[in-house]
């Protein structure tokens, strides 16, 4: 292939990490439109909210023991056919979501095991881009790669209300479950054609930023004599850095789900807000997560560079979630409903500013093995989501809505001091005997 410098061949990797923000925020389409049609399907159902809170936490229950083994199967067969795969899994499910006939005994029962299944194949989507980040990205440039992976699940849910919204009112909330799927198998069908698992095997690459990406990775690729073994789970399961981060990760998971589940009807019932306000307002938190998934990766690259990752990744992600939890606190007690949404939404984006630090440090500290530590750090997340999809409105319905956000604002508290337990120059393959691997000739230079 030579060399062929080209605007294309030295901004690929950049051209697939965009990919990925569009299936991010595809993959958020297809799992928060559930709470904006949440009131049409709980009357539709004869749902109460606990029960309607039961649905919303089965989606995260398949998503997080799904977690690891996803980013396992992401290490063993790359990123682009896991990805692809997962794509489809979950239009599928989304589909079948829409398909429960009203009038089916044990409809509840039903809906349960489709949002579970569902969940299930979207586990695989961030710990499989992590896998892809830990190959195509310079350590470096983590921060800003993993900002714009996540700036779409704001842009995903911040579409959501009123996409979502407009489809109901004019051809019912089935229809939107329908239209969300397609979204979601064309964005991965695009996918499967224009990505590759590994920078030296893209033929759109050029010379020029495959050297760029080699020299700025933590695992090499391509031409490397010698790789870390795919991590066993037991070094995984002991690391502090991994305890710390999954814990940390499911205060981050409780607080981000209270706006995917339980915003858009926390303005409309508590709040006052009628239907078209609500899906409105309901835009102010994800395009705030939005925001501040890019910013914070823009900074938090710039202060790794300036003084270094414990800086640039762990004490910017402790500031950042102490500030999250003011915007909280105080947001709840707002009598003013615009302000209010305002006020919350500067904590979603506040706790946002931290996101690519969680992804990026995985991927520093596993190399080989990042799909599975970053799943099983997701999975935390998730498990965090599960709990505040049941929990919040049980804390509401017996304290109040105020109670709710002030028990998530001491949690993402808690949340942002567990950074300190995380040191993110320690790579968890430390100790364990390299192997050697069998090296295959490159394309560009034919040698070994």
């Amino acid at each position: 292939m030579g060399n062929r410098p080209s605007k294309i061949g030295n901004s690929m990797r950049w051209l697939l990490i965009f990919w990925i923000f569009i299936l991010s925020a595809v993959a958020y389409l297809d799992r928060v439109n559930i709470s904006i049609a949440g009131a049409s399907i709980a009357a539709e159902y004869h749902l109460t909210d606990v029960r309607l809170g039961y649905v919303f936490s089965s989606f995260l229950i398949g998503y997080a023991l799904c977690q690891a083994p996803g980013g396992r199967l992401a290490d063993r067969f790359g990123p682009r056919r896991v990805i692809a795969l997962a794509v489809l899994w979950w239009g599928m499910f989304t589909v079948l979501t829409a398909s429960v006939p009203a009038g089916l005994g044990g409809a509840l029962a039903l809906l349960i095991c489709v949002r579970m299944l569902l969940g299930a194949g979207e586990a695989m989507i961030y710990p499989a881009s992590n896998q892809f980040v830990s190959k195509w990205i310079p350590t470096t440039e983590r921060g800003l790669a993993n900002g714009l992976i996540f700036a779409g699940v704001g842009a995903g849910a911040g579409a959501t209300p009123p996409l979502i919204t407009y489809i109901m009112i004019h051809h019912g909330w089935r229809a939107s479950f329908w239209i969300s799927a397609a979204l979601g198998v064309a964005a991965g069908a695009v996918w499967l054609v224009a990505a590759r698992d590994t920078p030296d095997q893209h033929p759109w690459v050029s010379t020029h930023e495959l050297t760029h990406i080699e020299a700025g990775l933590t695992v090499p690729v391509g031409n490397a004599q010698w790789t870390a073994p795919q991590l066993p789970w037991r070094v995984i399961l002991r690391s502090k850095e991994v305890a710390a981060m999954a814990l940390s990760y499911f205060t981050y998971g409780y607080v981000a789900w209270i706006f995917f589940s339980w915003f858009f009807i926390y303005l409309a019932r508590v709040r006052g807000l009628n239907l078209r306000a609500s899906a409105v307002f309901a835009m102010l938190p994800f395009l705030a997560m939005s925001a501040g998934s890019a910013a914070g990766g823009v900074f938090s690259d710039a202060l790794t560079r300036r003084c270094g990752k414990r800086s640039g990744r762990c004490l910017f992600s402790l500031a950042v979630m102490l500030l999250a939890a003011a915007f909280l606190a105080s947001g709840a007690h707002v009598h003013s409903a615009r302000l209010a949404s305002i006020v919350l939404a500067g904590g979603a984006g506040s706790l946002y500013l931290s996101q690519s630090c969680y992804w990026s440090v995985t991927a520093d500290i596993a190399g080989n093995s990042s799909g599975s530590v970053s799943g099983l750090m997701n999975m935390g997340g998730q498990i965090g989501g599960a709990v505040t999809a049941s929990l919040t409105p049980a804390i509401a319905g017996a304290y109040g809505w105020t109670a709710s956000f002030v028990v998530a604002a001491g949690l993402c508290s808690l949340g942002g001091l567990a950074w300190l337990l995380v040191n993110p120059e320690r790579s968890l393959a430390e100790g364990l005997r390299p192997r050697p691997v069998v090296l295959i000739p490159s394309e560009r230079t034919g040698a070994p």
